[in-house]
C-alpha cells in the first residue's frame, strides 16, 4: 500500500517569515536615510493632527445618538417600513457616516503626502 505524502500549503509571506528565521544572522528592516526618516516622522505627526477632527466627529456621532433619543423620546413611535425610526438611526445611519468620514480623512492624509 503506497502512502500519500502530505504537503503543507502556506502563503508566500509565511514561507518568507520561516526562511528569515532559518537564515544566518539577524534579519533587520532596512533603515531610511536621515532626510527620509525626518520627512516620515513629520508626515506622521501632521496626519495624526489632521485625524483628530475626524475622530471627534465619529465619537460625536456615536455618543450623540443617545442624546438625540433622550431629547426626542417620540422617535420610537415614528415608524418607517414598519420599523421604529430609532432602530433605523442606530442600525443604518452610523455606517455610511463613518465611511464618509474615513474617506474624508484619507483624502486629507493623502494630500499631506502629495505636498512637497
Amino acid at each position: 500500500m503506497s502512502r500519500v505524502r502530505r504537503v503543507a500549503v502556506t502563503s508566500p509571506q509565511t514561507r518568507l517569515a520561516h526562511a528569515r528565521r532559518q537564515a544566518r544572522g539577524r534579519w533587520r528592516q532596512p533603515r531610511l536615510r536621515a532626510a527620509d526618516a525626518q520627512r516620515a516622522s513629520e508626515l506622521y505627526r501632521a496626519q495624526r493632527r489632521r485625524g483628530i477632527p475626524a475622530l471627534v466627529l465619529i465619537f460625536a456621532l456615536l455618543l450623540g445618538l443617545p442624546a438625540v433619543f433622550a431629547l426626542f423620546p417620540g422617535l420610537d413611535s415614528v415608524r418607517l417600513w414598519g420599523v421604529p425610526l430609532s432602530w433605523l438611526l442606530i442600525a443604518v445611519l452610523p455606517y455610511p457616516a463613518m465611511a464618509l468620514l474615513a474617506r474624508w480623512q484619507l483624502r486629507r492624509a493623502e494630500r499631506l503626502e502629495d505636498d512637497p
